[in-house]
Order: structure tokens, then sequence, then C-alpha cells
């Protein structure tokens, strides 16, 4: 299926991805087809995509320097300002594809941190965004001011230029620090809050994002967490209580959604938030049974749980929008029950529910043992 172009106002964006070592030109179409989406979740627009197979990346430009001039040609010609890579770039990769590109240069990980920067909605998300950001950064700071010594020279760009990236990586420090400190006060006081919860049923929805997670909570909870058909809607995580039609009372968190490549400082920063998912009774994985790559997305949530030490909570497999597809068949799946589900019209729900009680009646009577 090809790409789909959008002619906005904003950045104008060529997506680029390099197949090399075992992964095939399919799985990287495949991988900028959801780099086009967090594109345009960013805002941006894409005119166009460039896929190069080698077998490894170029030390100096991550692809070659013939496509880096092809890249340049293409730019001109459809009025792109922006290049995006579908992997990470190294400092220095960005600093010479900036200069030779003349254009701006950014990879996955900075625009997943940038749509989260965008969707943080409480103090917590934005602090944890926040310090994703600056670490991601600092080991950048070399290049920028390389980049800047180069690009213009002369006056300003010989010695104070050194001393001023030691004052600004000080500075980077410093704040990160202070990040850190403030976040670990949050977590604390979410320690303190979930000491209060120990007696009660605790169930995290878990999945890649775009799964219907929050569809599904709103559903489970009569809440109204924000949903749309984009990726990364939720942020933070939203805790609901429900007693009614549950023998006990039922602690359902909805959490930020997964996906391939997630960078490795927002994993980090977010553990504290993910706490909730750790700490579950069970876990609801929640899947889009309409997404041709439905095996790949599980298998890509199982990966991040194991990151945050939750791969051994029990879990229920969730089939959502199950709507949009005839005669859904779940995958074999060892040591987990599966539901196929619609959170949009209530097909299957009745039968999750009754599960979930099942669950807290078995729970219930093991804490009064």
């Amino acid at each position: 299926m090809p790409i789909r172009y959008r002619e906005t106002d904003t950045e104008k964006a060529i997506l680029v991805g390099l197949a090399f070592n075992s992964r095939h030109r399919l799985e990287v179409t495949e991988s900028l087809h959801e780099l086009a989406r967090l594109t345009w979740s960013a805002g941006a627009s894409v005119v166009g995509t460039r896929i190069q197979v080698r077998p490894k990346p170029d030390p100096a430009f991550f692809v070659g320097k013939g496509l880096v001039a092809e890249l340049k040609e293409q730019l001109a010609h459809a009025g792109g300002n922006c290049i995006i890579f579908d992997d990470t770039l190294s400092p220095a990769q960005q600093r010479n594809l900036e200069i030779e590109l003349q254009a701006k240069v950014i990879d996955r990980p900075i625009l997943i941190l940038d749509i989260f920067a965008t969707r943080a909605r409480t103090s917590a998300a934005r602090l944890q965004v926040e310090l994703a950001q600056l670490e991601y950064t600092l080991p950048r700071l070399t290049g920028a001011w390389v980049h800047f010594s180069r690009q213009y020279g002369g006056i300003g760009a010989k010695g104070p230029g050194e001393t001023q990236l030691e004052i600004d990586r000080r500075q980077v420090r410093t704040k990160i620090s202070h990040l850190k400190m403030r976040l670990k006060k949050l977590g604390r006081q979410r320690a303190t809050q979930r000491k209060k919860r120990q007696s009660q049923f605790k169930v995290a929805l878990v999945g890649y994002t775009n799964a219907g997670k929050s569809t599904l909570f709103n559903l489970l909870t009569k809440a109204k967490a924000r949903t749309a058909d984009m990726l990364f809607t939720t942020l933070d995580s939203t805790t609901r209580v429900m007693s009614a039609d549950y023998p006990c009372n039922i602690i359902f968190s909805d959490t930020v959604g997964f996906i391939k490549k997630l960078p490795h400082q927002l994993v980090e920063s977010f553990k504290s938030t993910l706490e909730e998912v750790k700490l579950a009774d069970l876990l609801l994985h929640v899947a889009d049974c309409s997404d041709p790559n439905l095996e790949e997305r599980t298998v890509q949530t199982h990966k991040v749980l194991g990151e945050i030490a939750a791969d051994r909570v029990p879990y229920l497999m969730v089939y959502n929008k199950v709507d949009t597809i005839l005669d859904f068949v779940p995958p074999p799946n060892e040591g987990a029950k599966a539901f196929t589900v619609s959170a949009l019209n209530g097909q299957g729900i009745a039968a999750l529910r009754a599960e979930l009680v099942a669950r807290s009646n078995q729970f219930l009577s093991q804490t009064r043992n």
C-alpha cells in the first residue's frame, strides 16, 4: 500500500528508511508507513519517501552519499524543508546531513519525543517528556556547536564556542538532575497512593498505540478519557475505581501506548508512570485485530513490557475493532485467554466483563484468606 501524501502549509518532510543487515525492503516500507502517521501526528506533511538497501549504515551519513545528493534535489523539487530518518542517527550523522542538505534533519526518536511534548497534559507527563528530551539532546550539544563553527566561522566561532559548550552542558545536566528529583518526589507520592489500594483488584490496559485502549477504558469505566484516531492520544495514566457490576472495587488504569523503536529515554523517564502496569494484578493487552501487522505489534508490546519488568503480570489478550473485520480468529497464544471485542459498539464486552468478575472474585477470596 503506497504512503499517502498530504499537502499542508506546515513543514514538508521526506521520509528515509534503510534496509540493512537482515531487514528487508518490505519491513522498511511498513515501518515508513508508521513513520508517516507519526509525521502527520506531529503536524507535518509527507512529500516523498526513499528506501536504500545497503550492507550497513554509512558512518558519516547513515545512507550513501549518492542518495544524499538525490535527497537534496528531491527537497528542491518537492518544496520540502525537512528529512526524517526512520532510524536513530548519531550526532555526527545528523550534523553531516544538515550541512550537506541545508535542511532540518531529524530521526524517529526525536519525532516521537516531539509528539509526546505536544500531547503531555499533566505536570508529571510534561516533566517526563522534558527529561527524555534533555537526555537525548545532551550528547548532541557538541555536534550543534561544531556545526555552528563550520557553518558560520570567523568571529565568535573559535575559543568562546568551546566555553559556551561547557556552559550549555552544565546547564543541561543541572536541569536533568532537577527534573529527576521532581520525578522522584512524584514517584513517592504515587507509591503512597498505591499502598492505599493494595487490597483492591488492579487492572491496567496496555498495547500498541492506537489499538483502542482509551475507548475500551471508557466503556469499562464510564469515564471520558480522550480518544482519537491518531498515535499517542493518551500519555497520562488515567485511573478509575469501579464498583458497580463488580464484586469488589476494581481499579482500571489506561496507559500510554507502545510503539516500535520507542526512544530508550522515554521508556526510562516514563518508568514511574508505568509502575501502574508493573504492579497491576491483571493486564488487558489490547490489540487492533484489523492491523495487518498485528503479530509484530503484539511482539513489540511484550518487548516493552519486558523492559519495564511487567512481563510476568497475568494478562488477557483483547482483540479490539472486531467490527471492522469479518470472521476474525484469534491467533494461538499460550498462557492467556483471548477475547474479541468492539469498544465502539460493545460487541464481546459482556464476556470480557464476566472474566473480570471471575478474576476479581478470585482475588477477593485470596486476600480474605
